[in-house]
């Protein structure tokens, strides 16, 4: 009896799969109508939309990106797990508060044209809110267009001490910016908590970049790095155009940039996506996302 059960529960999750693969929906086109007003309404100088264009667009995106990877795969965070995808946004505001903690000693980037404070806030909370989003919703959608599945490499164990080391180095990587102050320092905040957190999620038995490779699997952290430069592209795109942005105080060749980054800055941006996945996961250990498959049609 109880195998039969799951054997229907399983062809329903599959016919329903079956079903929204192939299908836009309505939160996916009201997305891209999203960054296209928000571009057209930019251009027309409106204020608002320029005070909020980067959160406006980052919105638009993480719709419009979900619905390809329904359209792709049948299912998407969006779509069939709701509740994971509102427990992220706070978790995305908090994790990224981290880094801001970590920017008062590196001094690598600030805001200007800022509105007044409650508006700051309004502001900041929701940029802040897509950032998780956007990077995780983009190396789903890599992964789902198969670019790295072929890429693989021979199986190897990895042992406890060196997973031990991993997580020494991590913490002593993210100790000595904060000891000793410095805008040259960035690179040990945004390789330490992968060093130190993957290790802690391969210990706990949840999804671990460090497992993936023992089992030669690479298409997960390949798909992150490459949604790593994407979303590092976009969002320096989008933020050149903006009323209310950043401006980047990188002390490495600053004056040759890209948009607002300077051109080395964007090595950056692909252990950023791998950090963010690692740090998503550990906070997952504590608050044990929810699983739902809840629809939004």
């Amino acid at each position: 009896m109880d195998t039969s059960v799951k054997t229907d529960s399983l062809q329903i999750k599959k016919t329903n799969s079956q079903k929204s693969k192939g299908s836009f929906k309505p939160y996916g086109l009201i997305g891209l109508f999203v960054i296209m007003i928000a571009e057209l309404l930019l251009f027309l100088k409106v204020k608002p939309v320029m005070i909020f264009f980067t959160p406006l667009v980052w919105t638009g995106y993480i719709l419009f990106v979900d619905n390809l990877i329904l359209k792709l795969q049948g299912e998407s965070l969006i779509y069939n797990r709701r509740k994971e995808f509102f427990v992220m946004l706070p978790v995305s505001v908090a994790l990224w508060l981290v880094f801001e903690f970590y920017n008062l000693f590196l001094d690598n980037w600030h805001y200007i044209n800022l509105p007044k404070l409650w508006i700051r806030l309004i502001g900041y909370s929701w940029s802040f809110a897509t950032i998780w989003p956007a990077i995780l919703e983009t190396a789903e959608l890599f992964r789902a267009l198969h670019i790295f599945d072929k890429i693989k490499i021979g199986e190897r164990s990895i042992s406890p001490k060196v997973l031990k080391a991993s997580i020494g180095l991590g913490a002593i990587m993210l100790t000595i910016p904060i000891a000793f102050p410095s805008r040259y320092l960035a690179a040990p905040v945004w390789l330490g908590f992968i060093f130190l957190l993957d290790p802690i999620n391969y210990f706990s038995g949840t999804k671990s970049l460090c497992r993936d490779l023992e089992r030669g699997k690479l298409n997960v952290l390949l798909s992150l790095l490459l949604s790593g430069l994407a979303c590092g592209l976009l969002w320096e795109f989008w933020n050149y155009w903006a009323l209310a942005k950043w401006i980047y105080t990188v002390p490495i060749l600053e004056n040759l940039k890209i948009f607002e980054m300077p051109v080395i800055g964007y090595l950056g941006f692909l252990p950023f996506a791998v950090e963010f996945y690692v740090m998503y996961h550990s906070v997952g250990l504590i608050l044990r996302y929810p699983k739902s498959r809840e629809r939004i049609t």
